[in-house]
This record gives structure tokens, C-alpha cells and sequence, in this order.
């Protein structure tokens, strides 16, 4: 199994046109109760191509983006690169290489199941400024439609290491216990994405426990996922529905 830091490397184009946004109420909260404005400067943690970066960029707060992955960083670089607001760091949770005591709000999208939690507890609250927020953010693929269930049982059964990686295996109680002794508010919102059976692949592989067109499940994975999509589509097309969590508090209170 790849390292955490190197899984998405032949991911990067994929991921950049087929993975989710963040709906409006995850930048509404961080507005409202995290004191997000022009006047934050936030790191944004495992930041990936930047789907959540570019949103807070768009708020005309300075943002840190700290990304391992050489492709993903690269690749936020070049979406990003209008904003003067933005910074890219060649950095890991548990290693930001950021300032002590600099940031108002640490985001974490996508990313924190990624993450050694003692060791990225103790680098936030090195970088973080007295009384600052953390939010822990993830769109959470819904299973419950006969088309939900199906692209489950599809990836149970052909992608290997889809049940080791899958970011469910946090629990609630993972997450207060990292949020301590400071306590931890959720909230959900609900997204989705449309897709047409060629951006469907797309979405498929921008998953890094799917097996490339190299390995020979790739064929079986995508033989199946034309028949799911043909029995399951309306219109040319199948939905994706998320429930996106939001966990926020602050860590460290003053």
C-alpha cells in the first residue's frame, strides 16, 4: 500500500476535474462562528489540488495551503495562482513548516484520516494563535439510493483497499478526543454532483484505492460501472449525493 503522501500522484488530473466542492454552509460557518474574513490568515491542511483553498481564498483571507503530494501541490499552484493571497507550502500535518503562533483557523478537507493525530494535535496548537479554530471537513458519499448501493458494493468488490483508506473509520469519538480539551460542534450539509457516464470513470478514478487501467480489476471495475450506471441513470446521467460534515472548535481555548 502507497504511503498517504504519494496515493493521489497519478490521481491529479482526475481529481481536479471530477471531485466535489464544498457547499456555501461550510464558508458560512467558518464565517459566522470561526471569525472568518479578509482579516484571517488560515493553513489550510492537506489542501490537495485546492477545492477548498480556492474557497477560502475567494473570501479574501491570506491562505497557507500545506500539501505533501508534489502533483496535488503543483497543481494548486497553477489553479491558484491569481490569488495574491495564496501561499503553497511543501508541508505535512504533523510538519507544517509554518510560524508559531500565525494562524487563526486551521481547515482540514478530505485529508485528516491521513494524518498521525498526536502528532498533528501538538503541530497545531504550535501554530496556532490563542483562542484560534480547527475545522474537519469531508464529503460523505450517501449509500442509501439503489444507485448508492450499487457503486458500494461495486467498489467493495473491486477495489482492494477501499475499506482500509475509506475516511469512515474515524469515529465521533476520534475527533473529540483530538479536540480536546477544547470542545467540538458539527454540522451537515448536503451536496451532490451529476454525472454523465464518461465523468462517472473520472470520479471512479480519481480514488486512489482504484485499480489502474495496468491492473487487471481495472477492466472488471469498469465493465461493471457501465452496467450500474446504464441500469441506474435518468436522462444520460446518475447523481451523487453527499452529506458534508463539518467538525469545529477550538483546540486550544485561550
Amino acid at each position: 500500500m502507497k504511503s498517504p503522501t504519494e496515493r493521489f500522484s497519478d490521481r491529479v488530473t482526475n481529481y481536479v476535474k471530477y471531485r466535489p466542492s464544498y457547499p456555501d454552509g461550510v464558508i458560512a460557518t467558518l464565517k459566522e462562528s470561526c471569525g472568518l474574513s479578509v482579516d484571517s490568515v488560515v493553513a489550510d491542511v492537506g489542501s490537495g489540488t485546492g477545492i477548498l483553498t480556492q474557497l477560502l481564498l475567494e473570501t479574501g483571507a491570506e491562505v497557507f495551503a500545506v500539501e505533501p503530494n508534489t502533483e496535488m501541490r503543483l497543481a494548486a499552484e497553477r489553479l491558484l495562482a491569481g490569488f495574491p493571497r495564496f501561499a503553497s507550502r511543501d508541508g505535512r500535518a504533523e510538519a507544517t513548516g509554518l510560524v508559531p503562533d500565525s494562524i487563526d483557523i486551521i481547515t482540514v478537507a478530505q485529508a485528516f484520516h491521513w494524518f498521525d493525530w498526536d502528532q498533528t494535535k501538538a503541530e497545531f496548537e504550535r501554530i496556532i494563535k490563542p483562542g484560534g479554530w480547527v475545522a474537519l471537513i469531508w464529503n460523505e458519499r450517501r449509500t442509501g439510493s439503489p444507485f448508492g448501493q450499487a457503486y458500494e458494493s461495486l467498489l467493495l468488490t473491486h477495489a482492494a483497499e477501499y475499506a482500509a483508506v475509506d475516511h469512515r473509520r474515524v469515529t465521533d469519538d476520534d475527533i473529540t478526543t483530538f479536540f480536546e480539551p477544547g470542545e467540538v460542534v458539527t454540522a451537515t450539509f448536503e451536496n451532490h454532483q451529476t454525472f454523465d457516464f464518461e465523468s462517472l470513470q473520472g470520479r471512479v478514478m480519481s480514488s486512489s484505492y482504484a485499480p489502474n487501467e495496468d491492473d487487471p480489476k481495472h477492466h472488471l471495475l469498469m465493465e461493471e460501472l457501465r452496467t450500474i450506471f446504464d441500469m441506474h441513470a435518468q436522462d444520460g446521467a446518475v447523481r451523487f449525493e453527499y452529506d458534508t460534515h463539518m467538525y469545529y472548535g477550538q483546540m486550544f481555548p485561550e
